[in-house]
């Protein structure tokens, strides 16, 4: 599901960074480095502009698909015997219920205040996609950053590989003009790096543990509970490290890294860690 949306201060910073980085790289890196001319140059240049159309594909349809909308009907069904497991307040024990949307929460939904409605499988409210990280885009996100992550480190080493080339040393005024360019692009590139490499780092380790943002911190709470109580907490939707990884990645892993979500279910029931006891334990 497609939705419109304005561009936002953040989205055009992004999409200014996307443009810098790739137009320096190119037209500098890779020109100082080998030449565009010539075959290396040719080939870089070619690995990088495909890098970019996958970065500039993956961040537009992160910002304009539909991260999933509740149905305004959903209603659990308590009496369903494939979906035993059913997410409660944690006061009184009920349902959980949105004041806001007046309609119940399905399993792993949470509320965005910024969007104004409730949002599949939520992990975070995005301010640099202008959208909700939820259900339905969550892995076109990972695979953004994934390749951004690959595009900004690719830069780097093109821009130090270019620092000991000879060609830009012979004018005074293009190493003044390049050397101002080198200081932007360090400053950028460097920080970027981490950051991004951090952050892909953190969504791997959410995606092999099959959970969300809000699920990670709501599960600190539950796991110190637990252990005051002498107990231990499971995360109820960790089915196993692959079963997770092709559940949001996809069943063909030749895909994974494909921005599409074709594979997607409604997003309003997860199968969990305890669905075979529980069909073990029913059964005759």
């Amino acid at each position: 599901m497609m939705r419109r949306s304005k561009f936002s201060f953040h989205v055009i910073v992004v999409t200014a960074a996307i443009a810098y980085i790739y137009l320096s790289t190119v037209f500098v890196y890779i020109d100082q480095s080998f030449g565009l001319g010539s075959s290396p140059g040719m080939l870089n240049a070619s690995v990088y502009t495909l890098l970019a159309v996958m970065c500039i594909f993956c961040y537009r349809r992160a910002i304009y698909t539909d991260p999933g909308r509740v149905p305004g009907t959903f209603v659990p069904d308590v009496e369903d015997s494939d979906n035993q497991i059913h997410e409660i307040k944690r006061k009184g024990g009920d349902l959980r219920y949105c004041q806001k949307c007046s309609h119940y929460k399905p399993p792993r939904s949470h509320h965005c205040r910024l969007c104004n409605r409730c949002v599949l499988r939520m992990d975070h409210h995005c301010v640099w996609i202008n959208n909700c990280v939820g259900h339905a885009n969550y892995k076109i996100f990972f695979v953004f950053v994934f390749y951004a992550v690959i595009a900004c480190i690719y830069s780097l080493v093109l821009l130090i590989g270019s620092l000991t080339a000879d060609s830009w040393k012979d004018s005074e005024n293009s190493e003044d003009s390049l050397r101002i360019l080198y200081v932007i692009s360090g400053l950028l590139l460097v920080p970027l790096s981490l950051a991004l490499g951090f952050f892909l780092g953190w969504h791997t380790y959410l995606v092999i543990h099959n959970k969300t943002t809000i699920e990670y911190h709501e599960g600190v709470r539950a796991m110190w509970l637990a252990e005051k109580g002498g107990e231990i907490y499971l995360h109820p939707y960790d089915i196993g490290v692959y079963e997770n990884l092709t559940m949001i990645l996809g069943p063909n892993i030749l895909c994974w890294f494909c921005p599409m979500s074709g594979h997607l279910d409604s997003g309003l029931c997860f199968p969990t860690r305890y669905d075979n006891l529980i069909g073990t334990s029913t059964s005759p």
